[in-house]
């Protein structure tokens, strides 16, 4: 077999492989002597079928199945022959006119195919004595639990009926039907709806108009949708409502006490203290983490300059630009709307793709040298937690896990750069600074911490790797069209 180089431009190459046709027989008559005693043809005793007939029958088949090995194994060996890691699967080529392929499969004429791919770069790592980071760090208070133990209590307040008119912060039970210009809209009827009036859930002036009605009453809202709304079809749009109350329920006294801890299955009110305290320092520990992250990943990228294999940034900014699209037409907004072009935002959006890329390059070296690994007892608890977000889908998601490679690849490869960040918080000179709580919610973006920061659409990708994670949110839930306000502004149903 001959292996020749025929391109070696940057990081692109392309090699030249010829199997002599002798060898490609030689191959087949080895296959054909292996079958010899095992096939089974009228008018022949086993084992006794001339050679020159099996190959007249099986000739053809054995050799396509012998050249389907070759493309499928040769790339792996030569690549580990030559000392080259691929950026992506080599792209295979061959002849396509169907007489050479016949001469080919009947040991006629040279196999011959070419390998066309990228390597990846060599990257010497850099001492990480000189990144210097700072921690924040807030400290919880007793009054801010106590704040959002009084919030959970609400959500789980109970309620009266009652008899007269609603007010503010009474709970209002009702059927509804919207309508713009006269006909129903898809998601605007909802029965049994209930909506506690000056929650500001619905849509302005919707709970307004509802304040004094009583349980009976049937009435007619008029609103207008905001300018902004997600759905396209009723944004700025006048909106009235068939409102038929169905109960009016006055809230009961709130008490943070063990009878409401047992209400919500804790023990006790200090055990639902604890973990209330527990969540807030998650949501902060998670704000630090994503700060700190981006200040390693900022020095990186300041350390780190090299050619990146354009196969992988296309890929990186197709996803990209995929999800920046969807997020525009799913606010109905337009480049212009975020302050920009639609070519400079694919400018910004390449050179963000290209940062990915490298900063992965980047860290996935620093794991290898450092030993870094992801065990399986972390992908099956990565994968249970898929399985979670998609109920009733279970074997549907594990079926696609073990048929597609790059399916347990996507959720190893977030588990391993965490691993790879926590490698690093040992090496390098962290200092940690206590802030407030406005402080570490402060948005930096504008302030030149994370170049990619600077958005040209309303969200970068949902699901971005965690290399790059810059606190973003992924999409929020769906919700119905009316009368709620828009998803953006995370009322809960």
């Amino acid at each position: 077999m001959q292996v020749i180089e025929t391109l070696a431009e940057g990081l692109k190459r392309e090699i030249k492989v010829v199997i002599p046709a002798k060898d490609m027989e030689n191959k087949m008559n080895e296959r054909l002597a292996d079958v010899k005693d095992k096939v089974r043809i009228n008018g022949f005793r086993p084992g006794k079928v001339p050679v020159a007939h099996l190959k007249k029958v099986y000739g053809k088949s054995i050799m396509a199945d012998l050249v389907n090995e070759i493309v499928r194994e040769q790339p792996t060996q030569i690549l580990s022959s030559r000392g080259e890691k691929s950026a992506t699967q080599p792209e295979i080529a061959m002849t396509e006119d169907k007489d050479e392929a016949d001469k080919i499969l009947a040991a006629e004429q040279d196999f011959e195919f070419t390998l066309s791919y990228e390597v990846l770069p060599p990257i010497e790592l850099k001492s990480v004595q000189g990144i210097k980071i700072t921690r924040e760090v807030v400290d919880i208070s007793d009054e801010e639990v106590n704040e959002q133990v009084l919030k959970v209590a609400e959500s789980a307040r109970s309620y009266e009926t009652k008899k007269g008119k609603a007010a503010n912060d009474d709970r209002v039970t009702m059927d509804y039907v919207g309508k713009v210009d006269g006909e129903a809209f898809e998601g605007g009827t909802d029965q049994g709806a209930e909506l506690v009036l000056g929650s500001g859930r619905f849509i302005p002036g919707f709970e307004d108009q509802l304040v004094g009605v009583k349980a009976g009453d049937e009435k007619i809202i008029t609103v207008t949708f905001p300018a902004d709304y997600p759905a396209k079809n009723l944004a700025g749009k006048e909106a009235t409502f068939d409102v038929t109350v169905k109960e009016v329920a006055a809230p009961a006294d709130v008490e943070i006490n063990d009878e409401l801890a047992k209400k919500l299955g804790l023990d006790s009110a200090d055990r639902l203290k604890e973990i209330v305290r527990g969540q807030i320092e998650s949501q902060y520990g998670s704000l630090t983490r994503q700060k700190v992250k981006r200040q390693i990943l900022d020095q990186l990228d300041e350390m780190y300059k090299f050619e990146t294999p354009k196969s992988l940034v296309e890929a990186e900014y197709n996803g990209i630009w995929s999800q920046v699209n969807n997020d525009l037409a799913q606010s109905g907004k337009t480049f212009e709307d975020e302050d920009t072009t639609e070519e400079k935002a694919k400018e910004e959006y390449k050179t963000l793709a290209e940062r990915r890329v490298r900063l992965g390059l980047v860290l996935s070296e620093i794991g290898e040298k450092a030993g870094v690994e992801v065990s399986e007892d972390e992908m099956q608890r990565a994968i249970y937690e898929q399985l979670r977000q998609y109920p009733g889908q279970e074997k549907q998601i594990l079926e696609f896990f073990r048929s597609q490679p790059g399916a347990a690849a996507s959720i190893r490869a977030p588990i391993f750069e965490e691993k790879v960040i926590d490698h690093l918080l040992t090496e390098i000179d962290v200092t940690d600074k206590k802030v407030t709580k406005e402080e570490l919610l402060a948005d930096e973006e504008g302030e030149g911490s994370a170049k990619e920061t600077k958005k040209a659409a309303p969200k970068k990708k949902a699901a971005a790797k965690a290399e790059d994670s810059e606190g973003e949110e992924a999409a929020a839930p769906k919700k119905k069209a009316a009368p709620k306000k828009k998803a953006s502004e995370g009322d809960a149903e």
